[in-house]
């Protein structure tokens, strides 16, 4: 995209808000415009991919509070419908447009006055935008992310519903020792000429914009290395380990992916960290289970219990357990509800603990057991479970 174009354009018009709306309000702005024109939601329709192109370009400006400062200087200074003719400090005018500022030609250095000499030039006032230095300022290389890391880390069934801190042996490109991040083993590199510091060239894709890649003579760093560091082979960055403590939040699932912003490999020239990606496995537990937030746990009872009904303590992972009310008559495979005694949520509150009974049938029995389910068993003669089921097989 041009310059011109870009100077030209109300970023504030596109998303919607005022020319003093915070960050917050921006960020707000462009989240609900790029729901609502996202391609994925409107397959087909060019209108909206190329306003969902407009968002995105206006909050890569505002959002970032720097360009967003040089872009307001700059709309000030040309009165945000591309430059306005106006007196000169010698009684002349500058008589040229943005065509001409922008490309190269010799007019408008104006009459008793202008961009041209002095301190401040028109690339000190793109330079931020532009990724390029003013005249005579220098090139400036450019902050450079450090790249994200993946790791995996192995859980027990506790630590995973309450969460757990653990260490993390990690091994990533940090800025090399030996040459202090430079790739040159006498720590002097040079500006790559082919992107003149910025680690990035433009290329043209049509329509008036132009899109960048990494510049393939210094691979995005900017800078080439005369005398490459025998450590990292010029590259600046060389592999490094070093053990963390990462807190794994509470209720984690096994397979889980996780992303810890800001705990990944170093950037380079105050660059920003990289992202840590870490992928959760679990053990299992001998006695719960899980299903979603809620915790499950088989009880047995025996059949009196089942049969009269009563009270049963069930055990609670990691607390005192529960005393549960056992109706009469409860069959077997019921499930009941322990409210609150289940997996850690989101929001902070807990699932529930699910309690299915399992009627245990005993395996020896004393003589006086015995008498008693002889005399029960002599008190139910005529009562048969399985009538109802043979009835309803006959009609079937």
């Amino acid at each position: 995209m041009s310059t011109k174009d870009f100077i030209e354009k109300d970023y504030y018009k596109v998303l919607g808000v005022p020319k003093d709306a915070t960050e917050a309000e921006i960020k707000k702005a462009y989240r609900k415009l790029a729901r609502e024109f996202h391609p994925d939601a409107n397959k087909g329709n060019a209108k909206a991919e190329e306003r969902f192109k407009e968002i995105s370009e206006a909050n890569d400006v505002l959002g970032d509070p720097k360009k967003r400062k040089e872009y307001d200087e700059a709309r000030a200074l040309f009165g945000g419908g591309g430059f306005r003719p106006g007196p000169g400090a010698g009684g002349g005018s500058f008589n040229f447009d943005l065509g001409d500022l922008f490309g190269g030609g010799a007019q408008g250095q104006g009459q008793g006055g202008g961009f041209g000499g002095g301190g401040g030039g028109l690339g000190d006032v793109f330079g931020g935008l532009f990724n390029r230095g003013g005249a005579g300022t220098g090139t400036r290389t450019q902050p450079r992310r450090g790249q994200d890391i993946e790791s995996e880390v192995t859980l027990s069934f506790t630590e995973a519903i309450e969460g757990a801190t653990v260490p993390l042996r990690m091994s990533s490109q940090a800025p090399c020792k030996a040459c202090s991040g430079t790739g040159d083993k006498n720590g002097t590199p040079r500006v790559c000429p082919t992107c003149v510091g910025t680690g990035q060239v433009a290329r043209g894709s049509g329509g008036g914009f132009s899109l960048t890649d990494p510049c393939p003579d210094c691979k995005g760093r900017g800078l080439i290395a005369e005398h490459p560091c025998m450590e990292c082979k010029g590259s600046g960055r060389a592999k490094s380990s070093r053990t963390m403590q990462v807190r794994i939040p509470a209720g984690v699932t096994d397979g889980q992916r996780i992303r810890l912003r800001g705990k990944g490999a170093p950037g380079e020239r105050g660059g920003p960290a990289g992202d840590l990606y870490v992928m959760v496995h679990v053990n299992g537990h001998p006695v719960f289970g899980r299903k979603d937030d809620n915790l499950t746990v088989t009880v047995p009872v025996t059949f009196t219990e089942a049969a009269l009904g009563g009270e049963v303590r069930v055990p609670t992972l990691g607390g005192p357990p529960v005393t549960l009310k056992l109706p009469p008559g409860t069959p077997n495979g019921r499930t009941m509800r322990a409210r609150g005694k289940g997996a850690v949520r989101k929001d902070g509150t807990r699932g529930d603990l699910l309690v299915t009974v399992e009627v245990s049938v005993p395996q020896d029995l004393s003589g006086k057991a015995r008498d008693a389910l002889e005399a029960y068993r002599e008190a139910t003669v005529g009562e048969d479970p399985r009538a109802e089921l043979f009835e309803a097989a006959k009609g079937a």
